[in-house]
């Protein structure tokens, strides 16, 4: 051996802590789905608390669809560089905040009040993860040295679709202002649901190389 293993974060190990802190996002999300304590009516009582089941199944589904896009994202990046990780931080964070509003949006729509801003608390988180992606997006157009040559010219496509989502959470947000919390849910799972589409059709699939042979931390 030429010399000792380098201890700096790799491509690889960045996607296996980015898939742990995702799966405690996720599995966190359903803590707040809680039987009901009745004596009767348990069956009115499940019914009533569909606000939570629906905040539930849309921050599940958006977090599930952070992951795939997530994976496709670092299955194309050459080398980390110290930036890149921070950015990611940056979209993790956003990510482990969603249980938050998540309890807050079901806890109110529920309740019959307030609704307006919880849905807007929880539409300006899922644009906050949708901003973080797109910051992403705009560092790797700068440094399209990082990605393989064949995907360079997917980044501004990506970046489009990054503005589509921003435009779609901030009128969810405005719409849960203005007294419209269940039509601000709706536009949320409709954004969710524009991602789960590839930007465009897949590429012929390429031989990649072993995660372990690929590079670590460049520089800045």
């Amino acid at each position: 051996m030429s010399g000792a293993p380098s201890s700096e974060p790799t491509t690889a190990r960045l996607e296996a802590f980015s898939d742990g802190v995702l799966a405690i996002a996720i599995t966190l999300l359903i803590l707040e789905v809680r039987p009901p304590t009745v004596e009767e009516g348990l069956a009115r009582a499940l019914l009533d608390q569909w606000p939570r089941y629906v905040s539930y199944v849309v921050s599940f589904l958006t977090v599930g669809i952070v992951w795939v896009n997530h994976h496709a994202l670092f299955a194309r990046i050459n080398r980390v560089t110290r930036p890149l990780l921070f950015l990611n931080l940056l979209l993790l964070m956003a990510v482990s905040f969603l249980p938050f509003p998540t309890a807050l949006l079901g806890e109110y729509l529920a309740a019959g009040h307030e609704q307006g801003t919880a849905a807007a608390v929880y539409s300006l988180n899922l644009g906050a993860i949708n901003l973080a992606f797109a910051v992403m997006w705009v560092y790797l157009i700068r440094r399209p040295d990082l990605v393989e040559a064949a995907w360079r010219a997917h980044l501004n496509r990506s970046l489009a679709r990054s503005a589509v989502g921003l435009a779609g959470y901030g009128a969810a947000a405005g719409l849960a202002l203005l007294g419209h919390a269940a039509l601000a849910v709706a536009v949320c799972a409709l954004v969710a649901g524009y991602f789960v589409f590839p930007a465009r059709a897949a590429a012929p699939a390429v031989q990649m190389p072993d995660r372990h042979q690929r590079s670590g931390v460049a520089g800045s």
